[in-house]
């Protein structure tokens, strides 16, 4: 009974359109003071700016829509900062295998000239940039450079001595293991790409290959060009043909061009080749 009259006793104030509206005050007032005090503890957007004004910061936001997205600001932001490391000939047993050849014969001066060139510039350009790094711990990328186009046109080594000397170099890499080769870099400067690499499916199928065609297979079963990962490079253009002064030809101003095709080789009866030259000889005036 005692229960029962207390039950009976409690009053109970009904919830009036006063109090829905104190309530909506309290969330907003509650809502905005959580927003103000989260920007006065969170670190401090400054950062110091280098010698080309770029300023360091974390993260680029963008705002879109109403949406905001970001990303990391060293590599992906306003600016390329990419730290690249580039393997040293005398550090991995075999490397030099694969840029001079067996008796070490084959120069690089010799392998720079010509269709395969790219295999060596590209190498000098990275030993020379500004994103190299020397610490393989903060490396973003790795090149490993190899001559091997050029070392095979020129007896270094043969197509079988090519594929093991590769699988004893990547054997010494434990940075490539441990992305399973993913952020590592190799030059394939002719139009059978990687399959100069005869294991390349086993071994390299997830680095970045450049390569200058990726339209065919060379009558492979498989094409070595994957357009999610690997990027179509210009073949090797003669220093000739762009140096400054006297040239062996005068190509159009850059401000005159609207399309860019680069072929140096035979056509070999290849599709992708017959119709370069095909567009060439059709317009001499635009290519």
């Amino acid at each position: 009974m005692g229960s029962s009259h207390n039950n009976k006793s409690r009053i109970f104030t009904p919830c009036t359109r006063t109090h829905q509206i104190g309530a909506l005050l309290l969330i907003t007032t509650t809502f905005f003071l959580t927003r103000l005090f989260d920007q006065s503890f969170s670190p401090c957007h400054s950062s110091p700016v280098n010698q080309d004004g770029i300023s360091h910061r974390n993260h680029v936001h963008i705002s879109d829509g109403g949406r905001s997205i970001s990303w990391p600001e060293r590599g992906y932001g306003s600016h390329l900062s990419l730290k690249i490391y580039v393997y040293d000939e005398n550090e991995i047993d075999g490397l030099k295998l694969l840029l001079y050849g067996r008796d070490g014969a084959i120069s690089a001066d010799s392998c720079v000239k010509g269709q395969w060139g790219t295999q060596v510039k590209i190498h000098r350009l990275l030993l020379q940039s500004r994103f190299r790094t020397k610490k393989k711990e903060e490396a973003d990328l790795f090149f490993v450079p190899a001559y091997a186009k050029c070392v095979r046109m020129m007896g270094g080594l043969n197509d079988k001595e090519i594929n093991q000397t590769y699988v004893k170099v990547l054997s010494q890499m434990p940075y490539f293991r441990r992305s399973g080769g993913r952020d590592h870099i190799f030059v394939f400067p002719s139009g059978g790409g990687a399959h100069l690499f005869k294991s390349w499916a086993t071994f390299i199928n997830r680095s970045i290959i450049l390569t200058p065609e990726g339209d065919r297979t060379d009558k492979r079963d498989t094409s070595a060009f994957n357009t999610w990962k690997d990027i179509i490079i210009p073949g090797n253009v003669d220093d000739g043909m762009t140096k400054r002064g006297l040239t062996l030809v005068q190509p159009l101003p850059l401000s005159k061009r609207k399309y860019l095709a680069n072929y140096l080789g035979r056509a070999q009866g290849k599709v992708g080749r017959l119709q370069l030259i095909e567009l060439a000889n059709q317009y001499p005036d635009k290519i």
